[in-house]
């Protein structure tokens, strides 16, 4: 079994480097989360992007740590990465919790907020023409988005569906994706805390006995 001090020491810093990639893709996820849902602005997405750019972060101060076995670096190393593990878990749950009528609560919250330039971009990104049929809310004009719809249909007989039901799939996927990805790799930080306990309490052969063992 592998458990000798070198050995924790690559291990460590070989998971260090995963994190790097891991936050890299979480900041990706968050990107494309946000990009998905442009009216939503939600801020459990927004906690995928952070917790990506800190882990980003933490996973230096715990290269540097492990590359000299230093034990106060290593000590708020593991602290933090502990404390990023809670909320990126709580976050993911989140993520995987929320259903289809919270999701459309959510859009319908973020369309009602944002400003009509917005509102505009979605509707020319998506080919859509106000919220839901259901609603009468103040919108940009759809008269250049329904040409676009209806080309081979009179103008004024055919109109663009409402940008919920555009949205409302590409919102729900950007959900899970952010929640699975989130929830599988928060269980590696927990792994990195538990070796970074382990490497604390061994012994630099090469070095002289550490003033904290």
């Amino acid at each position: 079994m592998c458990g000798g001090f070198t050995c924790s020491k690559n291990a460590l810093i070989a998971l260090n480097i995963l994190y790097v990639l891991v936050g890299f893709l979480l900041i990706g996820v968050g990107v494309y989360g946000r990009a998905a849902s442009i009216v939503t602005n939600l801020p459990i997405i927004g906690g995928i992007l952070a917790c990506g750019i800190i882990l980003i972060l933490i996973s230096m101060l715990g290269l540097a740590g492990a590359i000299k076995h230093h034990q106060v670096m290593l000590f708020f190393y593991m602290i933090i990465l502990f404390l990023l593990f809670l909320i990126q878990f709580s976050i993911a749950c989140s993520c995987l919790a929320v259903n289809s009528e919270q999701q459309k609560h959510f859009a319908e919250e973020g369309w009602n907020r944002v400003p009509v330039d917005i509102k505009k971009e979605v509707q020319d990104t998506f080919l859509c023409c106000g919220f839901n049929s259901t609603t009468t809310d103040d919108h940009p004009s759809c008269e250049i988005v329904n040409r676009s719809c209806c080309f081979d249909s009179k103008i004024n007989e055919c109109s663009c569906m409402p940008c919920l039901p555009v949205l409302e799939d590409k919102i729900n996927y950007a959900f899970k994706l952010c929640g699975g990805i989130g929830l599988f790799f928060s269980f590696t930080e927990f792994v990195g805390v538990w070796l970074t306990v382990r490497y604390r309490n061994q012994k630099d052969p090469r070095g002289l006995p550490s003033a904290f063992l």
